[in-house]
């Protein structure tokens, strides 16, 4: 089998093959693969939607048939920060943005596999004027790196699942995410919803967050928060200083 879906809320992408090695981003439940190779009785997977690669343990797979992986498609996505499927009578909790695969008269279905599920549903369509809503369901969400669940999550992370969550599919890491989309040249031109990038002092892509109104941002720093914003970059309330520098403007267009 050289294809398959996550099975479990959440699996962690590893650099490498061995439980100790670094966590480079995460699968949520839905979401497909393709697998490259095997290791050490790891796999070692390309996820379908952004080509990010790494290592997973084989046990949070559902294989499944290259004819039924190029098939399975959902414009559905777990809607709520808590969402519940049952698998054979026992609960599995969905995080925000699992993939609803399948999803007919409230069962989702892959890989000769049914799961009943209990939770709110929302399709990919949304405008971008709801960017900033669906970002806020992530506030307080502790950082993670390489996370991208409401478990945990970087700030590349939360900005591709918002993102994901109104149908534009972005990279995974934050330099590649500022190549897409147009410059913006003042902060007086952003709009809620672009996304305002940081570097560091090697002018190297370090940050991202999302641009909400009244020069705020939305960002993962700690945890999901909220500071605001100017033309220096990121102040940070907690701290009182200037926690990122800001380096660009992007527009997205949706």
């Amino acid at each position: 089998m050289n294809f398959g879906v996550c099975r479990v809320s959440v699996a962690p992408v590893r650099a490498s093959n061995s439980d100790s090695s670094e966590m480079v981003t995460q699968l949520l439940f839905g979401e497909k693969v393709e697998v490259l190779r095997t290791e050490k009785k790891w796999l070692k997977i390309r996820n379908a939607f952004d080509s990010y690669e790494g290592f997973v343990d084989p046990k949070q797979i559902l294989f499944i048939e290259e004819k039924e992986y190029y098939h399975l498609q959902s414009t559905f996505f777990a809607s709520e920060t808590f969402n519940f499927a049952i698998e054979e009578g026992l609960p599995l909790t969905l995080p925000l943005g699992a993939v609803l695969l399948n999803l007919q008269e409230g069962k989702i279905h892959f890989g000769g596999k049914y799961f009943d599920y209990l939770g709110e549903a929302a399709t990919d369509t949304q405008p971008k004027s709801s960017i900033p809503y669906i970002a806020k369901n992530y506030l307080n969400v502790p950082y993670l790196w390489g996370g991208k669940s409401t478990y945990g999550i970087d700030c590349s992370g939360l900005v591709q699942q918002v993102y994901k969550l109104s149908g534009v599919a972005l990279p995974r890491d934050a330099y590649q995410q500022a190549e897409m989309g147009e410059v913006l040249n003042f902060l007086e031109e952003a709009e809620a919803g672009d996304l305002a990038f940081f570097d560091n002092a090697d002018g190297k892509i370090i940050h991202v967050g999302i641009v909400l109104e009244d020069k705020k941002i939305i960002h993962a720093h700690g945890k999901v928060r909220i500071d605001p914003l100017d033309s220096n970059g990121i102040f940070n309330t907690d701290y009182q200083n200037y926690s990122h520098k800001l380096r660009i403007l992007k527009r997205v267009l949706l």
